[in-house]
Formats: C-alpha cells, sequence, structure tokens
C-alpha cells in the first residue's frame, strides 16, 4: 500500500529512467534508490523486482543489433559472461555488502565521465579493439556486480568500455543490451529464491520500456559529440549522486 501512495511520483522517475537508458544506455541506476526510499520498498525486493524490470527495455534494444548484425557479433561474448556473473551476482545478494561495491561503481562512475569530458569529441584514432576473452570478462564483472546492486549493468558496463576506449556506438548498444542475459539470470534467481514481486516487476518493466522507446527515439537525432558529451555528464552526476548516497548512509 506504501508503493501505491507513492505511485504518482515513483511512476514518473522510473519512465524517466527507462527514457536514459534509451537514449544513453543509463538511467537503472534510479530505480532501486526510488523504490527504495520513496516506494518504502524493502531493498532485496526492490533489487529482485528492478533486476526483472530491465527485460523489457533489453528486448526493445536488440533493435539496434538486428540492424547491425558486425555489432551484434562483437556484442556476443559481453552478453554471455553477464549471463554467468549475474547468476552468481544474484546468489551472493545476501550475504555481500552492496555498499562496498556501490563505492567501486562510484569511483569508476566519475573516473569515466571525467575522461569522457576531457576527451576529444570525435578523437577516434585512440579507440582500440578488445579481444572476445577480454570482452567475456568484462561481461562477467559487470552481471555480477549488476544484480548485486539491482542497477542492470548499463552503468557498469558503459564506463568500463569508455575507459578502455571502445567506440561510443559500441558501448552505448552494448551496455543497453547487456541489460537482457542480466535480467534473465538474475531475475530468475531471485524468483527461486522467493524475493521477487512479480507485479511490482511487471510495472516498472512496462514504464521502462516506454520510457526506453521514447529515449531511443531522441539519441537518433543528436550528433554524436553531443550524445558522447551528454553520456559523459550523465556519468559524473550519477557518479555524485552515489556517493551523496553512500555519505547519507
Amino acid at each position: 500500500m506504501t508503493l501505491l501512495a507513492h505511485a504518482w511520483i515513483v511512476a514518473p522517475v522510473v519512465l524517466l529512467a527507462g527514457a536514459l537508458i534509451g537514449a544513453t544506455g543509463i538511467g537503472g541506476v534510479l530505480v532501486v534508490p526510488v523504490l527504495t526510499t520513496l516506494g518504502q520498498v524493502p531493498a532485496p525486493q526492490a533489487i529482485a523486482a528492478s533486476s526483472l524490470a530491465f527485460l523489457l527495455p533489453a528486448l526493445a534494444a536488440l533493435g539496434p543489433l538486428r540492424r547491425q548484425p558486425a555489432l551484434a557479433v562483437r556484442c556476443l561474448p559481453v552478453l554471455a559472461g553477464a549471463l554467468v556473473g549475474a547468476v552468481a551476482g544474484a546468489w551472493l545478494v545476501r550475504w555481500l555488502p552492496a555498499s562496498a561495491l556501490m563505492a567501486g561503481v562510484t569511483a569508476l562512475v566519475l573516473l569515466a565521465g571525467w575522461r569522457g569530458l576531457r576527451a576529444a569529441p570525435h578523437a577516434a584514432a585512440g579507440e582500440i579493439t578488445l579481444r572476445p576473452p577480454i570482452l567475456a570478462v568484462l561481461g562477467l564483472v559487470v552481471g555480477m556486480g549488476s544484480a548485486l546492486t539491482g542497477t542492470g549493468g548499463p552503468v557498469l558496463l558503459l564506463p568500463l568500455l569508455m575507459l578502455l576506449r571502445q567506440p561510443l556506438l559500441f558501448a552505448v548498444v552494448a551496455a543497453q543490451a547487456v541489460q537482457l542475459p542480466v535480467a534473465l539470470s538474475a531475475g530468475a534467481v531471485h524468483a527461486l529464491a522467493g524475493r521477487l514481486d512479480w507485479p511490482l516487476a511487471g510495472l516498472c518493466g512496462v514504464l521502462l520500456l516506454a520510457g526506453s522507446l521514447a529515449g531511443q527515439r531522441m539519441a537518433r537525432r543528436l550528433p554524436v559529440h553531443r550524445l558522447q558529451r551528454g553520456v559523459s555528464v550523465l556519468l559524473l552526476v550519477t557518479g555524485v549522486w552515489f556517493a551523496w548516497l553512500l555519505l547519507a548512509r
């Protein structure tokens, strides 16, 4: 009942999170804090519902992969690693302190945002090609960390790929697509453990999907250099917000 009483403010924020996911790959970080603080949902249930809710925007993110088969092939190792890592993360969520992990995520996000703003908008000469085993390890780490925090995947994968000098298009599309294996693996583990609130996960998923589709439309109208700057600024804002949450505990 508490969540329903605050739905008028929770629903718009979740919708905004979906729009940010569709436009930049980042936005899922809003869901768990909103559910726990405004909706007063217990953290384990909020993480479980959030993890499964990312399934719908992840399916919407597969559109760019269908249109670009080469990009899809490059993303496969990341997605495979995330599928395994999310199982481990969802299983460990009851025992590992999320605060320690969030401190590392905060530092990573701030560093990636700062570096992204300093980089030249069209600097492609410094881009490197990561081999599939390295991408699989990145996916494993991201899947585990995402399942532990309920952040869906992009907020971890996107800054990692940017720090490793990957092309922006690949980084954003991979960050959006990684939500799919994370949602499937983590959602299944949470459901088996009895922590999953299906109606809450479904409501959040529909809102995230609607926002994500709108965000994808907006992103297609932006030049690459503006999208890069926008992603970097959003990373910095997210990092500052995470730091505030950690200090407020």
